[in-house]
């Protein structure tokens, strides 16, 4: 029941936080690197896809919230045309790792969820906001390591379709 209450407190806070500028990070700065563990048990880091394809790293507040569940369904239902790219994507949050993978199983989720619950990586991306969770930021980080785009204004009903876009956008080549 406690860990109920600070979920709804927690989200309400969500809410009512201000979001603006939520990033120190630019497009053509380098991406950080990291090593974080998913719901699938590996653990990713961004050096694995240098020189290989495009990484979008979305970053939401926390597991079983209304946005979230509605950006992670998105990804799930239409992630195929995400998949028409030469790009691979993640979504990362700093729950804990037992939170997210309930979260990927109840939204059978088929891609990595990372979890940062030492918040270091959401530091090293900006991205750790007044209430101690990431803010939805999504970067797209391309082959050489830079970021190409950092996207905070998130549509989390249609995030896959706006991921989509985006990659047509910034000229990302489709998957062979």
């Amino acid at each position: 029941m406690n860990k109920l209450v600070t979920r709804l407190l927690l989200g309400l806070s969500l809410l009512l936080a201000a979001q603006a500028n939520a990033t120190d990070l630019k497009v053509g700065d380098k991406a950080p690197n990291f090593r974080l563990q998913a719901t699938d048990g590996h653990f990713y880091q961004l050096s694995d896809y240098l020189g290989k394809q495009t990484l979008v790293l979305a970053w939401y507040p926390m597991a079983n919230t209304r946005g979230c569940t509605l950006e992670c369904k998105s990804l799930v239902q239409k992630g195929d045309l995400i998949r028409q790219y030469k790009a691979v994507y993640m979504m990362a949050s700093v729950d804990d790792l037992e939170d997210n993978q309930k979260f990927a199983k109840e939204q059978k989720a088929d891609f990595p969820m990372l979890s940062d619950p030492t918040k270091e990586t959401a530091k090293a991306y900006d991205v750790l906001n007044l209430v101690r969770v990431a803010s939805r930021v999504t970067f797209y980080i391309g082959e050489d390591g830079t970021i190409l785009k950092i996207d905070e204004d998130i549509h989390p009903k249609t995030a896959a379709e706006d991921i989509a876009a985006n990659l047509a956008a910034l000229g990302i080549a489709k998957a062979e």
